[in-house]
């Protein structure tokens, strides 16, 4: 499937197209029918041991661990119209502070969403990590967050994350909205199920940074479910999903092909991800996963580790640059 990598399709709903339960041989211990996994629901046990900062013998900070609550966590999102959109997000940081009691988390939003990431770094004093909640290099990490960040005059203050992806923890949370779809690929803690494919859709740039960015993240969410990945674009050099789709049909291979949406939250992009595309399950995005909120905490202590650099344009950007 070389030159085949898909761009994000819209689905109407978290898990617009499903497969029929495919029954309690086909289920990961542990996750009732319609594949919920119980690692998405409020106990989150194995992501709420992972995000606090590690610790070393008899409970104190390790070597490498940030201490105390730290400089201030803000998220840098991409913004939205759609209100669902701007509530995932929300519900997302809720997740991550609820990870990290004490921890100061804020949000603001690049685009039509309020507050915006000038009016929220105008109101925090003292130094901030922006973390963007963005899920791939791009634009807005590469220029629009340094551009703030400069206009504010928080540079001195501030120091910036690399985007969320591509990271093995996205493609468990991709791999969990799969099941919640009803596509059981051959998932290593599932058994092998004979055939199966799928499209990783994501919103596309002509930055070729973002595009290798998404090829990287196909890469690590077929490794993670042992079955072939194709990625795609809504609006990029990849061909569209449907395009995609149909490659992997014609191509006479067997088993449901699905869509994975390798967006954060529900929106125009996630609308156009599935219905017309022609496959058999559309999974919802990424949205609140554990696995997406522990991953926004390693990216911060990442950054407060490195005593990270003022943002500038070098970092990397946003899954969605222009």
């Amino acid at each position: 499937m070389d030159g085949y990598e898909a761009l994000p399709p819209r689905i109407p709903g978290p898990a617009a197209h499903r497969l029929p339960d495919t029954g309690p041989a086909a289920r990961r211990p542990g996750v009732p029918a319609g594949g919920r996994d119980r690692r998405d629901g409020p106990a989150a046990s194995a992501y709420r041991t992972l995000a606090p900062p590690a610790r070393g013998e008899r409970g104190r900070p390790a070597a490498d661990a940030p201490d105390g609550p730290g400089p201030v966590l803000v998220a840098a999102a991409h913004g939205t119209r759609d209100p669902a959109g701007v509530r995932t997000v929300r519900r997302l940081l809720e997740r991550v502070r609820a990870a990290r009691p004490g921890l100061r988390v804020e949000c603001g939003f690049l685009g039509p969403a309020s507050p915006s990431l000038p009016d929220v770094l105008g109101r925090v004093a003292g130094p901030v990590v922006v973390v963007p909640v963005l899920l791939g290099p791009g634009y807005h990490v590469r220029v629009d967050i340094p551009a703030v960040l400069a206009a504010a005059g928080a540079g001195h203050r501030a120091v910036t994350a690399p985007a969320l992806g591509p990271d093995p923890l996205l493609a468990e949370a991709l791999c969990g909205r799969l099941r919640e779809a009803g596509w059981h690929g051959r998932v290593p803690d599932h058994g092998r199920v004979p055939g199966g494919a799928v499209v990783l859709t994501a919103a596309g740039s002509r930055d070729p940074a973002a595009t290798a960015a998404t090829r990287a993240m196909a890469g690590l969410l077929s490794a993670r479910l042992g079955a072939p990945v194709v990625p795609a674009h809504l609006g990029g050099p990849l061909p569209p999903p449907a395009e995609a789709v149909a490659a992997l049909r014609g191509r006479g291979r067997p088993g449901p092909v699905a869509v994975a949406p390798y967006l954060l939250a529900p929106g125009d992009f996630a609308r156009r991800a599935g219905p017309g595309c022609g496959a058999d399950a559309v999974a919802a995005p990424l949205g609140a996963h554990p696995a997406v909120a522990h991953l926004v905490l390693r990216r911060y202590d990442e950054a407060r580790l490195r005593g990270a650099r003022p943002a500038r344009a070098a970092d990397h950007g946003s899954p969605t640059g222009r």
